[in-house]
């Protein structure tokens, strides 16, 4: 049974560390440990990495990391699209809100690429590492205990259940995460206004662009963002928390003649929402755990702290998780001394920046999204007329988006490389 003891568990492990979820945080994990010297496996319940959807706003913080550890030319090699700004349009007019091009160094852009393409590069670099494993369509059921100590993690496949011991259990699968719940670990949830209709909408011959890669546009109580992928937009619907029900029941059309009214002159892109089979629900949530970490388990990303898509800032966050816990934990997995206390320094490394950023996209949906969906007429916040006239300030934003309050480096390694 999932989480119970077993005898034959209080063995050796059989890995430093093993990392469930193969998401971004998972990937990164696994990577940077690896070239540590950590022997790390990484299990991955999907076959691929192919599922559409997922968040792919890759940022500065995050591209600094990757040429880091030698890898930020092969993802520049990859198919994208670079945002140097985002802005919102109301119906007063289209604002700036932050210029990515006020930043230093050398990434002061949004990479926007599928997630898939990030996940596969991180893959194939760490299978050329000698202390990494990927184990794909590995499904984790529970986790090992003995003692009170977790010492890894039981998983399912197409052949069946297993086991894998290992000295520290990172729980890197997502929002939804089983370890976590395994464990037993307390969320904190602070709840969103809204939830989140994702869908794609082909470019238009002769229609106008919006102004940036990343844009909002608020109008008539909606609120819709379209991020541009190239050859089409990926689109961003928001509605009231639980709202995509009603939305349903009033009909597509209905849901296409209001978009009409957000895209002037994009009627002939909505022709390809042809049933709801192609829109996508997903629930927003802000939560996170009051305590990361057990004897031989740590919670990371998503699993430890679910964001709420208000900046794409999710993602590099997870990242940034990563990155310091492969830097503080790194050295004491190579000598096999990985304490409680060791653990909860992740926490409080990464703490101010999660509460930082969760406490602003708290304010930004109770302040202006929440009424907005309510039908209130906000106007145009004034924080966007301030950065209009003082373009200097935009890069505050930029900053707090593209870099966060405490970007984290990788720990000493080799560069790695892509296979071929």
């Amino acid at each position: 049974m999932a989480g119970m003891p077993d005898p034959s568990e209080d063995r050796p492990p059989e890995v430093d560390c093993v990392v469930v979820g193969g998401g971004p945080a998972g990937m990164v994990l696994g990577l940077l440990l690896a070239r540590a010297g950590v022997r790390v496996t990484v299990l991955e319940k999907h076959a691929d990495f192919l599922r559409d959807f997922r968040g792919d706003t890759v940022h500065p913080s995050t591209l600094r990391l990757l040429d880091e550890v030698g890898l930020a030319g092969a993802f520049l090699a990859l198919p994208h699209q670079q945002v140097t700004r985002i802005g919102v349009t109301t119906d007063d007019g289209t604002y700036v809100l932050a210029d990515f091009g006020r930043l230093r160094g050398r990434y002061r852009f949004l990479a926007l690429v599928p997630q898939w393409d990030l996940l596969d590069l991180l893959a194939d670099a760490a299978r050329g590492l000698p202390h990494f494993s990927l184990r794909m369509g590995a499904e984790a059921v529970g986790l090992l205990r003995v003692g009170g100590e977790v010492r890894g993690v039981r998983y399912r496949t197409a052949d069946g259940e297993h086991a894998l011991r290992a000295r520290l259990t990172v729980a890197a699968d997502g929002r939804h995460s089983l370890l976590r719940a395994d464990a037993g670990l307390r969320l904190r949830e602070f709840g969103a206004p809204m939830d989140v209709l994702w869908f794609r909408l082909p470019r238009v011959p002769g229609v106008a662009a919006p102004a940036f890669g990343g844009a909002g546009r608020v109008a008539r109580g909606r609120l819709l963002v379209l991020i541009d992928r190239g050859s089409y937009w990926q689109t961003a619907f928001l509605v009231p928390k639980g709202g995509a029900a009603a939305l349903r029941d009033a009909g597509l059309d209905s849901f296409r003649s209001g978009l009409v009214e957000l895209l002037p002159g994009m009627a002939p892109a909505l022709g390809v929402l042809r049933s709801w089979d192609d829109v996508r629900v997903l629930s927003v949530r802000v939560d996170r755990l009051r305590r990361w970490h057990l004897p031989g388990l740590l919670v990371i990303g998503d699993a430890a702290h679910a964001m709420s898509p208000i900046g794409g800032v999710g993602i590099n966050l997870a990242v940034q998780d990563a990155a310091a816990a492969a830097r503080l934990l790194a050295g004491p997995l190579r000598r096999r001394r990985v304490t409680p206390r060791r653990l909860a320094r992740v926490r409080r490394r990464r703490l101010l920046p999660t509460v930082v950023t969760q406490q602003l996209q708290r304010q930004v949906q109770r302040r202006f999204l929440a009424r907005v969906l309510a039908g209130e007429d906000v106007g145009t916040p004034r924080v966007l007329r301030v950065l209009q006239r003082h373009p200097v300030l935009q890069g505050l934003p930029a900053r707090l988006i593209g870099i966060g309050l405490l970007p984290e480096h990788a720990p000493p390694g080799p560069a790695v490389r892509p296979a071929g």
